[in-house]
């Protein structure tokens, strides 16, 4: 049976995803910009859904944990790396938490993560649109 959504409509959820647990990691970060000794989060999973998505068609299936996702369904493996954010110096307190930079970048997650939700709407719009008929 053929695969009702494509690849692209595949990295568009996948996408949404990780913004949704990036939002989260930034909203803690503003959560915690208080707390003494906190240490900032930060999140990269670009890099790893562009792999996914270059190893997606790929024949080999890579099965064990610590190997690159390969093959069908490699986009669904992608994992995002999560770590302490080293691009902040501490504060007095031990805090590394850059209130305008974590701002700045929730606005920039939001408006990306809108961007794929406007995209996914447009091909389920298609794809309505071929079941049924072009409206005949």
């Amino acid at each position: 049976m053929a695969d009702l959504f494509d690849k692209t409509t595949r990295a568009l959820g996948a996408s949404l995803n990780f913004r949704q647990t990036k939002n989260n990691i930034i909203s803690a970060n503003i959560a915690n910009a208080e707390t003494p000794g906190y240490q900032a989060k930060k999140m990269d999973f670009e890099d790893a859904l562009v792999r996914a998505l270059d190893f997606e068609d790929s024949k080999i299936e890579g099965s064990e944990p610590g190997h690159m996702s390969t093959g069908p369904g490699a986009i669904s493996r992608a994992r995002a790396d999560i770590y302490e954010n080293p691009d902040v110096s501490p504060n007095n307190d031990g805090n590394t938490v850059d209130l305008e930079k974590e701002m700045t970048s929730l606005a920039e997650n939001s408006i990306a993560y809108k961007a794929a939700i406007q995209l996914i709407n447009k091909k389920m719009a298609t794809l309505k649109y071929a079941a049924t008929d072009g409206g005949r």
